[in-house]
């Protein structure tokens, strides 16, 4: 994946101030470096062993399927957004490859040499896939859908519904019986589905969270589990299992290689581990420090801590060193896709548009306060210096105050926005929002009134006010970082040619991936690269 040469860069913009007549110095100008380095994927699920003998990944969130080198780790682009979108990847005997775009409901094929062809559409959750030896396609739906289909690998015909309600049957393969095994994520158990009749068999049961089994050359069946981070051996006659492996959780796919080599992908760091299926020992192939980064946010009472809503994780990252924490990651804590960090007083407050929650931490303990639901599509959250947390939903277009503590009770502060993005406060009863429509606009929070402060912008995303009150905001279809006026509105430029501003896939909001943006108490910018998954530091330093 192409990177642009943040770390020790030089100077890329001056910003010139309005001056005293008297003045003959320029100020400010800005520095831009790496805090925290990229990594190659943006969260990372399905995966397979191609013939060639690389691994094939894929990330729902980066559009794309990745070969990654086993022996080395080094990884390159396979196949680029937005067709690239892989939860699954499966190949048939003759070479054939087939994967499933999970957020746009399809299912895709490319026969060797020949061109990538569609052979479903218009099934939202498109999971999980295998070939029989035959060269049939099965695939499922999982969490916007639970169906198992079969499909026509020419596209000419709509994909054959077998079953459903099935339980979530997630990463899954054929039998030599010709009967589907796999994980029934909702249900807790490993199932034999026969594709004939809709029969289900139990062949394990006692998983927290099971999401993937495949076979290897000998018949034996494997499969992870997520929560528990676990890889088990599965004897399926005596319907048995055994523990060869302890990961980290958030384990999404395994495949196993023609030599029977294990390996293991994990969404929330971003990495492949391979697994030596006798001694269960674990080596790392790739990993990465962060998995998919959206929002940032930093305290005012703590310029050493800089956090991340990281999709599948909640991390913190130290502003000196750039060392990265994981304070929560999925499955495997109370967390739920956050793509909207803010921080107060007293808690941590994380936003998840994907899964329409709002969980508030508790900054001393770490432990989870609230997690709420039912949200239309929030993108960001805040606390007030008072304690009280604001929700912005791009759902409803619309600034909403939580009223009790577990946030069931809620009322609208402000509504109106058209896309909303991102949120600020100012500590001084004000509110600023982000719009797609490429508005910055000023809420009192007293009253609701709104006001314009800034228009015209190229998709204005992460906001932050700066300690002598202008605007931070990332200017994403501009690449740039820009400095806001609050009482003029007008922008000067900190910083630009960013890698900011991933493409979002077809019917998901503009803002994908919030390009995050936070400024210390010493006027420093932090910025999360959406594109490479760096977190970018913008300094002044004149």
């Amino acid at each position: 994946m192409s990177r642009l040469p943040y770390r020790k860069i030089a100077v890329l913009a001056f910003v010139f101030a309005v001056l005293p007549a008297c003045s003959e110095k320029v100020t400010p100008r800005y520095e831009v470096s790496e805090l925290v380095g990229p990594s190659d994927f943006h969260g990372i699920h399905g995966i397979a062993a191609a013939p060639d003998g690389k691994l094939l990944v894929g990330s729902v969130v980066g559009q794309a399927i990745y070969s990654v080198d086993p022996a080395t780790g080094a990884v390159a682009e396979f196949i680029g957004p937005p067709n690239g979108m892989a939860d699954d990847i499966a190949f048939a005997p003759d070479g054939t490859m087939a994967w499933t775009g999970f957020l746009i409901g399809k299912v895709f094929l490319q026969k060797p040499g020949g061109p990538v062809i569609e052979v479903a559409e218009g099934l939202p959750g498109t999971n999980s896939l295998a070939f029989t030896t035959d060269g049939r396609l099965y695939f499922t739906q999982v969490f916007a859908g639970d169906a198992l289909y079969e499909a026509d690998v020419t596209g000419a015909t709509p994909p054959r519904k077998i079953t459903e309600n099935l339980g979530g049957l997630n990463g899954f393969e054929v039998g030599a019986d010709g009967r589907i095994y796999g994980p029934l994520w909702f249900k807790g158990v490993i199932a034999a589905v026969d594709p004939k009749d809709g029969k289900i068999e139990v062949v394990a049961d006692g998983f927290k969270t099971p999401a993937a089994a495949n076979f290897d050359s000998k018949g034996n069946l494997w499969a992870i589990d997520t929560a528990e981070g676990a890889l088990y051996k599965i004897d399926v006659n005596a319907h048995t299992r055994t523990k060869v492996a302890q990961l980290d959780p958030a384990l999404d796919n395994l495949a196993v290689d023609a030599q029977d080599r294990i390996y293991i992908t994990n969404m929330a760091d971003n990495a492949v581990s391979a697994v030596d299926p006798a001694s269960g020992a674990v080596t790392s192939v790739v990993k990465g420090k962060i998995a998919a980064a959206a929002d940032l946010a930093i305290a005012r009472d703590d310029d050493a801590t800089l956090h991340l809503a990281d999709i599948f994780s909640y991390r913190q990252i130290d502003t000196a060193s750039g060392a990265v924490t994981t304070k929560a990651r999925m499955f495997g804590d109370p967390l739920s896709y956050p793509s909207g960090v803010g921080v107060g007083p007293k808690h941590v407050v994380l936003a998840s548009m994907s899964s329409a929650s709002v969980q508030i931490i508790d900054r001393a303990s770490g432990a989870t306060v609230a997690l709420a639901h039912e949200f239309n599509a929030p993108v960001d959250a805040a606390e007030t210096a008072d304690g009280r947390v604001l929700v912005l939903e791009t759902g409803s277009g619309s600034l909403i105050a939580l009223d009790d503590e577990k946030g069931e009770k809620r009322s609208t502060v402000a509504t109106g926005f058209s896309q909303p993005v991102a949120l600020a406060l100012d500590g001084k009863g004000a509110a600023y929002v982000t719009s797609s429509d490429g508005k910055v606009t000023k809420v009192d929070l007293a009253s609701g009134a709104k006001t314009d402060v800034a228009t015209g912008l190229a998709g204005p995303e992460g906001i932050d006010v700066a300690p002598d009150g202008r605007l931070i905001v990332a200017e994403v279809g501009a690449k740039r970082v820009v400095a806001i006026d609050s009482a003029s509105g007008t922008a000067t430029t900190l910083a630009e040619g960013l890698a900011i501003g991933l493409p979002a896939p077809a019917g998901q909001a503009p803002a994908f991936l919030t390009t995050g943006v936070a400024v210390d108490g010493k006027g420093t910018v932090y910025v999360s690269s959406d594109l490479t998954n760096a977190i970018l530091k913008i300094r002044p330093v004149s």
